[in-house]
């Protein structure tokens, strides 16, 4: 079982709710594609909106093992949310793959958003 599969089964558990990333930091990054990394989030939409707010942002930090999850969702939210609304929406995802990515301990490869590789979200 690779690493990848490990991270994500120890957080999603097998009807666990409150076990840890095995690998949680950034010395132990975790290697995953954006997709993975996504649908990995979308288990913490609680109300099932399709958008991430800072509170299931919180819980899946947490969930991941990391320290200081209330300020680390607050920096997500704040970069990623474009239109400042407090949540993360499909257009926006991207930003906060990138701070996983640089904060997080995500090592995410990068894959085109669309079959032609632009993203085609209206800003």
């Amino acid at each position: 079982m690779s690493a990848t599969a490990r991270c994500l089964e120890a957080t999603e558990g097998p009807g666990s709710g409150s076990s840890r990333c095995l690998f949680p930091g950034k010395e132990h990054r975790t290697s995953v594609t954006a997709a993975e990394f996504k649908r990995w989030l979308k288990q913490f939409d609680a109300d099932g909106d399709g958008r991430i707010s800072r509170r299931e942002l919180r819980e899946a930090i947490r969930r991941r093992g990391a320290w200081f999850a209330s300020v680390k969702a607050w920096c997500a939210v704040r970069r990623a949310d474009r239109d400042r609304n407090g949540f993360v929406d499909d257009c926006e995802m991207e930003s906060l793959v990138e701070f996983a990515g640089d904060e997080l301990g995500f090592l995410i490869s990068k894959e085109p958003t669309t079959p032609d590789g632009r993203n085609h979200c209206r800003w």
